[in-house]
């Protein structure tokens, strides 16, 4: 590939990001899927549980559940402030990179939030001693919050369902989900929750984890794409830039569809061989497929109906696929999958193969019907 830029269609891409993902050639394990995503997003837990199973060679019903409870995974807040479920290593990276944004420490988040810079500072050296060998419900965090002096006015932002002062505690590895409790979640400290948890890196090396690992899922894609999933563009520019760089030969600058984008070099081979996948697929609300490159490129979602998968409250639509692009929404009704194509339909044919893969991913009977 050497001399040239390698020059590639969209349709290679997806076609390779398909195989990639696991939607062609499905993963032996839930950990596996985990890893090779670089995290799935768990913030309904059903979906990440069913963007699991639809990868997954044989579906086993709670597997994420599962691989959370053998302590094999972690589920806290990482990219773009969601919840994730993640490998030990590619949370200590996600986490150490969105820290790295000190969002809290801006005046716009002290308006937004009510905690400024220094009591955050102060309630994660309170959770470091308080997690330290606890898994404590969202009711007893706060209250031995309150009981530590200066600390008692964070009530309120405590008990939000929304987490965002817990958010910055996460980033910086203080505290994540710990196991559930009933319908109650806990939270508890990254060390008790997942096996090998490493702490946290160093910015930079932690970029040299997660740049490769994110291109390799979601390549060939620009620096500014990375950020949009990581941060929501929080980084500094010249510091993404520079991580970018830094990876050396490890990374390749190729075109897709004349726009310059980078991906790993081990992969060029394959790109540059990857064909078309007709196969008709319908993946579930939050699917990685759709978050990762995000619903902002036009050559994944049309930008005319982008508006029907990214909906307001941040809810991302279940969607058909075809050929790779996002082709269509669709909405379970009973046993009835109904499909809201974009423009032409799949054939009925094409439409039963897809319900038939969902109601294996899912246990449940399913038929699809065009809406």
């Amino acid at each position: 590939m050497s001399g040239t830029v390698l020059r590639l269609s969209a349709e290679q891409v997806f076609a390779w990001r398909l195989r990639r993902q696991f939607l062609v050639e499905p993963a032996a394990s839930a950990v596996e899927v985990v890893r090779r995503l670089a995290g799935v997003q768990a913030q309904v837990a059903s979906a990440a549980e069913l963007a699991v199973a639809l990868r997954s060679a044989e579906p086993a019903a709670d597997a994420v559940a599962s691989a959370l409870g053998a302590r094999k995974v972690l589920r806290t807040w990482a990219m773009r402030g969601t919840l994730h479920v993640l490998t030990a290593e590619q949370a200590a990276a996600a986490l150490a990179l969105v820290a790295s944004a000190r969002t809290w420490e801006k005046p716009v988040w002290t308006r937004t939030f009510g905690a400024t810079p220094e009591q955050i500072t102060a309630l994660g050296a309170a959770l470091t001693e308080i997690l330290a060998d606890a898994a404590l419900s969202r009711a007893e965090l706060v209250a031995a919050v309150a009981a530590r002096p200066g600390l008692a006015h964070l009530d309120e932002q405590l008990r939000s369902g929304w987490g965002a002062v817990l958010k910055p505690l996460a980033w910086q590895g203080i505290l994540c989900h710990g196991p559930a409790q009933g319908s109650r979640v806990t939270f508890t400290s990254p060390a008790r929750a997942v096996t090998g948890w490493p702490g946290l890196p160093e910015p930079d090396a932690a970029a040299a984890t997660l740049i490769p690992a994110y291109l390799g899922a979601y390549g060939p894609a620009t620096p500014e794409a990375f950020d949009a999933w990581l941060s929501r563009n929080s980084l500094r520019k010249t510091v993404l830039r520079r991580w970018f760089a830094e990876l050396g030969t490890a990374l390749t600058p190729v075109e897709v569809d004349g726009r310059g984008c980078f991906a790993r070099t081990e992969d060029l081979d394959e790109l540059a061989a990857a064909r078309p996948v007709r196969e008709v697929l319908l993946l579930g609300g939050f699917d990685q497929y759709v978050l990762g490159p995000g619903t902002t490129d036009t050559a994944l979602v049309p930008a005319a109906h982008r508006a029907a998968v990214s909906r307001p409250g941040g809810w991302i639509s279940p969607v058909l696929v075809r050929d790779g692009r996002v082709t269509g929404t669709w909405e379970r009704d009973g046993d009835d999958i109904v499909v809201t194509p974009f423009e032409k339909a799949p054939t009925a044919k094409q439409l039963a193969a897809a319900a038939a893969r969902l109601a294996t991913a899912t246990g449940a009977t399913l038929r699809a019907r065009i809406g």
